[in-house]
């Protein structure tokens, strides 16, 4: 099985963990008395919605980006799983979906540790074009499957002519909530004064709990064991990013996660023959 270096750029805080609370719950207001009220009031329950909150502007979502290194300080960050999700940005779907679309040659996105593309030069345009997208005006975030798999995908960009195609080329995936770092995250910025091009693959420790076991884990008495499992990074960067580059990025990709996972799980089955 060959291992991949830990000293890549993107750290992900992969939690398995359930039913956390990623916010305090409001309650709702309580009046005096209920005699006289009409029932419509009397079904009142908890609040649902956090105050300040619009589109482009949710708290949940903002904290997983945090987690995938980018902070929306422009507060306009869309989360975009379908094609009514476009057109709450401001965006407008494609016309045809799916999207078919050809990746670039392998050559034109190196891998982080190859002989192409050095750790140190990843590193540096990944904490770049991660510090631009934070500033930028819009961030459109398409998410999906990569098509063909059950991959997940998260792409990271402030262009609004790549969000409705990424869409559009990606298989739509059940949207989960509250939303978490996914195993492929892409970062694709455009109007940017460099170019650059290229992906890292990087191996995490995940957290699994066993919530089944009859014990509090919230107090620490459950069982957790951590399991290996590898995420990816794609960093596309340009005055305008080439489509065919980041799709390029996110296969290969998901082929290198692909052999990860199989190579973890004959090396697991080879211990228990």
């Amino acid at each position: 099985m060959s291992t991949r270096s830990a000293a890549l750029l993107v750290r992900r805080g992969l939690s398995a963990r359930k039913n956390r609370v990623l916010l305090g719950s409001t309650t709702a207001r309580a009046f005096a008395s209920s005699e006289g009220l009409p029932d419509s009031i009397k079904r009142v329950g908890q609040a649902s919605a956090f105050p300040n909150e619009y589109p482009g502007q949710v708290y949940a979502f903002n904290w997983c980006l945090n987690k995938d290194g980018v902070t929306p300080l422009q507060r306009s960050a869309f989360r975009i799983t379908k094609p009514l999700d476009l057109r709450v940005a401001g965006l407008t779907p494609p016309s045809s979906m799916p999207l078919k679309i050809k990746a670039a040659a392998a050559s034109k996105m190196p891998e982080a540790g190859s002989e192409s593309l050095e750790f140190s030069a990843f590193d540096a345009s990944s904490e770049q074009t991660r510090d631009l997208l934070s500033l930028s005006d819009h961030l459109y975030c398409p998410e999906g499957h990569v098509p063909g798999t059950r991959t997940s995908v998260r792409i990271i960009t402030n262009s609004s002519t790549l969000a409705p195609n990424l869409l559009a080329y990606l298989e739509r995936a059940p949207r989960k909530d509250p939303p978490e770092s996914l195993p492929i995250t892409v970062y694709a910025l455009e109007g940017s004064g460099y170019e650059f091009a290229g992906y890292a693959i990087e191996e995490v420790e995940v957290p699994i709990i066993d919530e089944d076991d009859g014990k509090d884990w919230s107090t620490g008495d459950g069982d957790v064991t951590n399991e290996a499992k590898s995420v990816a990074a794609v960093v596309v960067a340009g005055s305008a990013p080439d489509i065919s580059l980041v799709v390029a990025g996110i296969e290969l990709s998901q082929k290198a996660l692909a052999e990860d996972e199989e190579a973890r799980a004959a090396e697991k089955a080879e211990k228990q023959a």
